[in-house]
């Protein structure tokens, strides 16, 4: 019994850390946002959280664009690898897809970009092409 409730302890620990860097998107430090996105980064590569990311999809969609849009190089290509992780996290059903959909015109604007550093425009290629390959329904 100890060893549940203890496991369940670190997952209530690691859910509301994983909640700060979710709202640390939002900062209005650049710092601040880079190191949420790397957080997110390690955290969505290395552990299953598809239960947790599920309601909070949108949310992180949503900031995630945020970041794409007014971030800058780094900030941008953080943010295109944690939209490849999250697609992944997701997979191939409706959620994925919504996701993916919801954010594909803006990787194809950063891609597009000629002023954007070639690391971000390189991270959104990537999160473009894996997105595009995992939770894209419309075969176009």
């Amino acid at each position: 019994g100890s060893e549940a409730a203890s496991e369940q302890g670190q997952e209530e620990e690691v859910e509301d850390r994983l909640k700060e860097h979710m709202d640390n998107l939002l900062d209005k430090s650049a710092k601040a946002r880079q190191a949420a996105l790397q957080s997110l980064r390690l955290a969505l590569s290395s552990k299953t959280l598809s239960e947790f990311l599920l309601e909070r999809r949108l949310t992180l969609a949503d900031s995630l664009e945020k970041c794409l849009k007014k971030g800058k190089g780094e900030e941008q290509a953080l943010a295109g690898t944690v939209l490849t992780l999250l697609c992944l996290q997701m997979g191939s059903g409706p959620e994925g897809e919504e996701v993916f959909r919801s954010l594909k015109p803006l990787l194809v604007s950063v891609l597009t970009d000629s002023t954007a550093s070639p690391g971000a425009r390189q991270s959104c290629a990537t999160a473009l092409g894996m997105c595009c390959y995992i939770a894209a329904a419309d075969l176009e």
